[in-house]
């Protein structure tokens, strides 16, 4: 057994080194956690059975997102649960993670971990948090903005609300428009998560594209 193992909490940050960090992802103890690793320290969080109210609002995000960008014209790609790593400086697993524009293209089919050193970093990324809040409004958000993340969403699952980060110069402000995605209102992807508590799926996105369709950018 790897013997970092027996110090590792799940959920929990540790101190760690680069080669430790790998070390305890190859344990099988691990195979199913989603690792992070910054400023020398890990956590591994157990990917146990989402629930219910995670899995929703995980996907009325996506699809907001989604039908948002098709109706713009916006180029885009979307990467769910995704790893990135610069070797022996970060990872990181978003829920969800977005490249647009001329960088919609740029990670090739075939890749694996998406290496830093080798290919841009996504523009926004995206946690969906019902147990993890307190982590991804602190220790996670300044992860990305020390990788240079450009914005940075968090899902609280318990309000329905986004909170939305603008990343520069090392640090975030909120806010109410993305700048990734032009004119997106981060208040229609709340009221499309209210919704989403009493509505299915293909009422809500009804709803979200009567919105975005009205949105003018000439």
């Amino acid at each position: 057994m790897n013997p970092l193992s027996t110090l590792i909490v799940s959920d929990t940050w540790v101190s760690a080194t680069w080669n430790e960090y790998l070390s305890a992802l190859d344990d099988p103890a691990h195979a199913k956690s989603k690792g992070y690793y910054s400023d020398g320290r890990m956590r591994l969080e157990m990917q146990l059975p989402v629930g219910f109210d995670h899995s929703k609002d995980h996907s009325v995000i996506s699809l907001a997102v989604n039908l948002y960008s098709i109706l713009q014209a916006i180029a885009f790609r979307e990467l769910d649960n995704c790893s990135f790593r610069k070797a022996g400086y970060v990872e990181f697993q978003p829920d969800l993670a977005y490249y647009v524009g001329n960088k919609a293209t740029a990670i090739p089919s075939g890749t694996d971990i998406v290496n830093l050193e080798q290919y841009p970093l996504p523009d926004l990324v995206v946690d969906v948090a019902k147990s993890s809040l307190l982590d991804d409004r602190t220790v996670k958000r300044v992860l990305y903005e020390e990788v240079g993340i450009a914005e940075y969403w968090i899902v609280n699952v318990e309000t329905g609300e986004v909170l939305a980060y603008q990343m520069s110069d090392r640090g975030s402000q909120r806010i109410d428009v993305s700048l990734v995605f032009p004119g997106l209102e981060i208040g229609t992807l709340n009221q499309a998560l209210q919704q989403s508590r009493n509505q299915e799926q293909s009422q809500v996105g009804a709803w979200l594209m009567g919105q975005f369709q009205s949105i003018d950018h000439r």
